[in-house]
């Protein structure tokens, strides 16, 4: 099952690449490098970056939460984010947060993410193409010991060199996916038969990178 999760969205100072890119032999799957470029590591910069998720409840309002601790690790060929090699995002499931302390803990149980079972999720990268002038990311979701393809989708804002002479790249990320395809099977109605929690989890991740010096 493919799970929609929005798109990249590429600026226009990056238009004239996609085009050359289109008459280009590489695909962008990963595996394919572009020639005469250099490995590029990108880390993560936690303290500007987040990942946010929104669940409706009773379908009358929305709950917030987020993941406090996670970490993503992405390879180019040179700085272009369309020759993506490799893409790694691990997040700790423990770290989950709705500012609601019997909240958290039910998420925490084996109704949700069974974090003592499940410590971890991960998604993995597989290949970067284009679609029009929006940039689609697919890769493998593994979430419980559950793993899906999912096509993700992010708004590329662009490079920059930051007051410590680091270079860094910016990514708006929004999406949504069923829970109970991933195992998060608990639900219940109330008297009225109102659902109590969506199956429907929407996310947004605000992401920052590094360029690692060799």
């Amino acid at each position: 099952m493919r799970l929609k999760i929005c798109v990249w969205q590429m600026k226009s100072p990056l238009k004239s690449f996609i085009g050359a890119l289109k008459k280009s032999p590489v695909t962008g799957s990963f595996g394919f490098k572009t020639l005469g470029m250099d490995t590029v590591k990108w880390i993560l910069d936690p303290a500007h970056s987040e990942i946010t998720f929104k669940v409706r409840h009773l379908m009358i309002s929305t709950v917030t939460g987020s993941f406090r601790k996670f970490d993503l690790v992405v390879e180019t060929e040179g700085d272009d984010f369309l020759t993506t090699t490799n893409l790694q995002l691990t997040v700790e499931t423990d770290s989950v947060s709705t500012n609601n302390d019997a909240r958290d803990h039910h998420l925490k149980s084996a109704d949700f993410f069974d974090v003592k079972e499940f410590p971890l999720f991960r998604f993995s990268g597989k290949r970067v193409f284009m679609d029009g002038e929006s940039m689609l990311l697919e890769g493998a979701l593994t979430l419980k010991g559950i793993t899906k393809l999912v096509t993700a989708a992010v708004d590329f804002a662009g490079l920059t060199i930051d007051s410590y002479r680091q270079t860094k790249a910016g990514f708006s990320v929004t999406g949504k996916l069923n829970r109970k395809d991933f195992g998060l099977q608990w639900g219940a109605l109330t008297e009225a038969g109102k659902v109590v929690v969506s199956d429907e989890v929407k996310f947004d991740a605000e992401i920052q990178l590094i360029r690692q010096v060799l």
